[in-house]
């Protein structure tokens, strides 16, 4: 049988567009999910709506974690099936272990796999594997498309409202001193992920309608004609991020905005109400 040349590997913590999803080389592999001694593997046992469902009625907040070696090794002799090799894009090596845990189940199954850190998640890694297969349709080779998606990995552009920040503190992404000054003066707080891969907080918020509008005028301020698009993610908050791209276009009327969910498993660190931009430059 004659192997296709490429597949194209993401986590599950990438945003699926539709058109990604309709790629037929394309594969997710997806964390696990745990509420206690429970596990879930996202986007298999549990969607976000089943996730939502279960943190308002669970005593305590669930927990997320990479697949092991084992579970990426047998993955990826499945996929050696059939393709010669493989390009992974990965979420933030700073953020988890999935990077690492890929890269051994690789070598244990003896399948060629160029791996790519993100230094990012959700979108972040959705748009470094578009530009791979993109280039690749052009003639590219996979050392090309290494080297420039190495190079666009940390200029994700990014803007985050978390949604519930007693989640993102009880799943170890922020500081003790960071939850306390955010609880105590009811803030939104406003957190980014940085070129190095790491999550950071970088402002405060009073109210939800100061919140978005601190969105749309980070992205404003920023703007050029030369961007076309950019990405709006939300946690369950359709409504809302509908209201958040009607403000983003009137500011900026020519650009299109696309909007789409966060993963379940980036849910149970941001919370349900959790509201994003990014672009790349």
């Amino acid at each position: 049988m004659n192997k296709k040349p490429i597949a194209w590997i993401v986590d599950s913590t990438a945003y699926v567009s539709e058109e990604l999803q309709q790629h037929p080389d394309f594969f997710s592999v997806p964390l696990n999910i745990h509420f206690g001694e429970k596990q879930f593997v996202d986007g298999v046992d549990l969607n976000p709506e089943q996730l939502y469902a279960k943190i308002k009625n669970a005593e305590e907040f669930p927990k997320s974690s990479q697949p092991s070696a084992g579970e990426f090794a047998e993955r990826f002799k499945v996929i050696a099936e059939q393709y010669e090799q493989a390009i992974a894009v990965h979420v933030s090596g700073k953020l988890s272990g999935t990077l690492a845990s890929s890269t051994a189940g690789a070598e244990l199954a003896g399948f060629p796999v160029t791996f790519i850190d993100s230094l990012a998640l959700s979108y972040g890694i959705t748009g470094l594997i578009e530009k791979g297969m993109d280039m690749y349709e052009s003639g590219a080779s996979v050392p090309e498309i290494k080297a420039e998606l190495e190079k666009m990995a940390g200029t994700l552009q990014n803007f985050i409202l978390i949604g519930q920040l007693d989640q993102l503190y009880k799943g170890g992404r922020m500081s003790g001193v960071q939850f306390f000054l955010g609880s105590l003066l009811k803030v939104k707080p406003i957190v980014q992920i940085s070129k190095e891969g790491e999550l950071v907080a970088i402002d405060k918020v009073r109210s939800e309608k100061k919140a978005l509008q601190y969105l749309v005028d980070k992205l404003a301020a920023s703007h050029h004609p030369r961007r076309k698009s950019i990405h709006l993610m939300h946690g369950n908050v359709l409504d809302q991020a509908v209201h958040l791209k009607n403000l983003i276009t009137e500011q900026v009327p020519d650009l299109e905005v696309k909007i789409g969910d966060i993963s379940s498993v980036l849910a149970v660190h941001a919370g349900e109400g959790t509201l994003a931009v990014l672009w790349f430059d």
